[in-house]
């Protein structure tokens, strides 16, 4: 029976990042002209005054200092305050297929792997452009892939969903070499006017090669078992604002975009998340003990504080929980794979870790991996 194995990930980064400094300043700049313009009914008291930013309430609420976008001066225009994309001809590739085509030759350069070589494509993401062609189709038209290609979205799981989707491919005999890839624009989602959430999220673009052992390049990683759970909840919801907004200018309409009810999110996710990974990890006999990095997903550092030390017994060390939220803040389904694909080169063969991703839905997936020799 075919075996399932990471042969390598792939990471493409956008050139333009943004401060919680800068964050602050646009958004500031925004709620100050907003409450000038509204003043008499503030006054009223028909409408509640816009609070203002700044760089601690983000840093403690979160732990992010800067995000990837792929429009910084959208985001950061007062009058503006979301990414401006041109729309491209459906004749050129669209913006996401190209962001996941940069992470897919990475991770294939890295396997050694030739496009040829590939099975599949699944572009496993919260943010789609659209609804068909099927985003995955058109990635693996750019990357000169055969076989078949198709979207799947599970929120900030997408990636581990789209691992264990892929691993099941592998041992079904379906396919020997499955590409997954997470391209995210999330900045396209979020509201820069919502002092609560303004500073979330970051834009990036992750792949994952799966693949049969008998064909996985030296240094691969054992895929030791999968889970995936999902719970239904409106605490964090997103009504497909994207990039085709009501409003062609400025923020769009708030309902489109995405919410969340943070402290609820924030007491029912910690104990699921921590219970699926503590109980998976006993059906697997993998004790805590042995797990040498746990690879969370980065939406908030006080909630992977938490469930790492649930898991672990003890207060995770960088090592042991390694964050990029302070650079990339949360990118949905690619936070959980970025951390692994930068903080897992010390690992020695037989050393054993968690990918785990957890977000809307709500939606948890963990798998467990083990470096080879």
């Amino acid at each position: 029976m075919p075996s399932p194995v990471i042969s390598a990930t792939g990471l493409w980064t956008p050139p333009h990042s943004i401060t919680n400094e800068e964050l602050v300043a646009s958004y500031n700049a925004w709620a100050e002209n907003w409450n000038r313009e509204n003043e008499a009914e503030i006054k009223s008291g028909l409408m509640e005054p816009k609070p203002s930013s700044s760089v601690e309430f983000i840093e403690k609420a979160s732990g992010i200092k800067a995000r990837y976008v792929v429009d910084k001066d959208g985001v950061l225009d007062p009058d503006i305050m979301a990414p401006r994309i041109g729309e491209r001809p459906n004749e050129q590739i669209s913006i996401l297929a190209e962001m996941a085509v940069h992470a897919a030759r990475d991770a294939l350069k890295r396997a050694g792997r030739d496009p040829k070589d590939v099975d599949a494509v699944i572009c496993a993401a919260s943010n789609m452009q659209r609804a068909y062609p099927a985003m995955a189709i058109e990635i693996q038209e750019a990357l000169g892939i055969e076989g078949f290609a198709f979207d799947m979205n599970v929120a900030c799981s997408s990636a581990t969903f789209g691992i264990q989707t892929a691993a099941d491919f592998v041992r079904s005999g379906n396919a020997r070499s499955v590409l997954v890839v997470n391209p995210e624009i999330c900045s396209g989602h979020l509201n820069f006017t919502d002092r609560d959430s303004h500073f979330i999220f970051g834009d990036v673009a992750t792949a994952v090669l799966v693949e049969d052992v008998a064909m996985a390049p030296k240094g691969h990683w054992k895929i030791l078992g999968t889970k995936l759970k999902t719970q239904f909840s409106n605490n964090i919801r997103n009504n497909f604002g994207f990039l085709n907004r009501a409003a062609p200018e400025g923020v769009g309409a708030p309902d489109k975009l995405f919410v969340q009810e943070g402290r609820k999110v924030f007491k029912e996710v910690v104990p699921m998340v921590a219970e699926m990974i503590t109980a998976h990890s006993a059906e697997l006999g993998i004790p805590a003990s042995e797990l040498k990095r746990m690879w969370l997903h980065q939406a908030n550092a006080n909630m992977n504080r938490l469930i790492s030390s649930r898991v672990l017994g003890h207060e995770a060390s960088e090592a042991e929980s390694p964050t990029v939220l302070d650079t990339y803040a949360n990118t949905s389904s690619a936070g959980s794979i970025i951390a692994f694909h930068k903080h897992s080169a010390d690992f020695a063969a037989g050393d054993k870790g968690l990918i785990c991703s957890f977000g809307a839905g709500y939606s948890a997936g963990t798998v467990f991996v083990e470096k080879a020799g």
